[in-house]
């Protein structure tokens, strides 16, 4: 490999080609010199993709790691007879976008869940406020609950696993997951309501 040499001048658009043909080459050979460059190479542009997509900075921050990171870890996946290894990262770009605003749905689905049986009624004025605040204490909770609680809920909305795959992932008994979810989510409904109150004697 000699991805460590230093590509001077205007590239034309044959030496482009070249150039992109040999980081393929060598993310192929588990070069990871050739990783780096094409890091360097194609890293911004994924940026870019996932804050458009997503509007919001840290965000296309994790999408761009996994991006990269999965293209590491599937790079014997990519098949340079089908297309540019700039085109092979658009795509896996694409794919980790969606799973971002999925993931993005389901947790938005599991603070309308929590907080629809804290509180049967919502108010318009100060919705915006009280969403924040759901939020934020939905998280905290999240993050308080015993381990077997919190894996099989993050699993469940940040994966999208159903509950027998959420027991053939970690080993548990079906039983198990199912009642680490309802009484980790009936958890979460008390950290709402008693923030809630909280706040509002505040």
């Amino acid at each position: 490999m000699t991805t460590n040499a230093r590509h001077t001048g205007v590239r034309t658009p044959a030496k482009e080609a070249r150039y992109e043909e040999e980081l393929a080459r060598g993310l192929l050979a588990a070069d990871e010199n050739a990783f780096a460059a094409v890091y360097r190479r194609w890293g911004s542009l994924v940026h870019t993709m996932a804050t458009r997509s997503l509007g919001d900075t840290f965000e296309a921050e994790d999408v761009t790691q996994q991006v990269f990171l999965g293209a590491w870890r599937g790079r014997n996946g990519y098949r340079p007879e089908k297309g540019p290894l700039g085109g092979w990262l658009v795509g896996i770009t694409r794919r980790k976008i969606v799973d971002a605003l999925a993931a993005r749905t389901r947790r938005l689905t599991l603070i309308d869940t929590v907080t629809h049986d804290a509180d049967g009624r919502r108010h318009e004025v100060g919705a915006t406020t009280d969403g924040v605040l759901d939020r934020v204490l939905l998280v905290d909770a999240l993050s308080r609950l015993p381990h077997g609680q919190r894996e099989v809920l993050c699993l469940g909305f940040y994966q999208d696993l159903t509950q027998a795959q959420i027991a053939e992932r970690t080993g548990m008994p079906l039983g198990t997951v199912k009642s680490h979810t309802r009484r980790g989510l009936h958890r979460l409904r008390e950290a709402v309501e008693q923030g809630r109150a909280e706040e509002s004697t505040a």
